[in-house]
């Protein structure tokens, strides 16, 4: 079974004459352990489009399941529910200003009642380790750089071994070198866990990391090809 599979997703804002297609009978599949890059101009849909496979939205028409579970007309509930089960990167890090690199990282665990707080933190110090920041683990993210920052994100996306990683623009307020460093440390450590990674972007320097990239525009996936291949025919 696909971590994501979509079929005839269509989504509109607005209503009446207002009413905006941005997304337009998309259908995708993205494999266990598989990375996906999600390319094209801004208003593509390619956001949208995440939130929806990311539970963040209800959907409108088609079918999209993700993680085993349809999100056509699933509940709030149901919604939450799955969104305990997926890791999110966003561009600006999200990261609580007040609390440690660890304490940031463990807090993707805090759903996990069963897990004591000195664990939770240990599972934090090990991923903050295997992303290279085991000698930042109680520092503020004020006093990192953005690419160590990133690097945080990262770290709490995958701490609670998640089915599916969706992130979007992770590398664009991040310089060559840094942008490159993050998603390699992604990249690595959602393979040797096989976890599926869809991740929105508009950075050609990442482009060799993926087993695809798919290409957006005006609402429609218009080629989806492997980094080295050309525009699909």
């Amino acid at each position: 079974m696909h971590p994501v599979t979509l079929e005839g997703v269509t989504y509109s804002y607005g209503s009446g004459e207002l009413r905006r297609a941005v997304l337009r009978d998309v259908s995708l599949t993205v494999a266990e352990g598989e990375i996906v890059l999600l390319t094209g101009p801004s208003g593509s849909g390619k956001t949208t489009l995440l939130t929806l496979i990311g539970a963040l939205r209800a959907m409108q028409q088609g079918s999209a399941r993700v993680l085993g579970r349809e999100l056509q007309g699933a509940s709030e509930a149901a919604r939450v529910a799955l969104r305990r089960r997926i890791g999110f990167i966003f561009q600006a890090h999200n990261l609580l200003g007040f609390l440690s690199a660890r304490q940031n990282v463990a807090m993707a665990l805090e759903t996990e009642a069963k897990l004591p707080e000195r664990q939770r933190l240990a599972e934090a110090d090990r991923m903050l380790a295997a992303v290279g920041l085991a000698e930042h683990l109680h520092k503020a993210p004020g006093q990192l750089s953005g690419g160590q920052r990133q690097r945080v994100a990262v770290a709490r996306a995958l701490v609670a071994s998640p089915g599916l990683v969706l992130a979007d623009e992770p590398t664009a307020a991040l310089d060559k070198a840094s942008g490159q460093e993050v998603v390699r440390q992604l990249r690595d450590l959602a393979r040797s866990r096989g976890v599926a990674i869809l991740l929105v972007t508009h950075d050609p320097r990442i482009l060799d990391i993926a087993d695809r990239v798919v290409s957006m525009e005006d609402g429609r996936i218009v080629s989806a090809n492997r980094p080295a291949e050309g525009p699909a025919a």
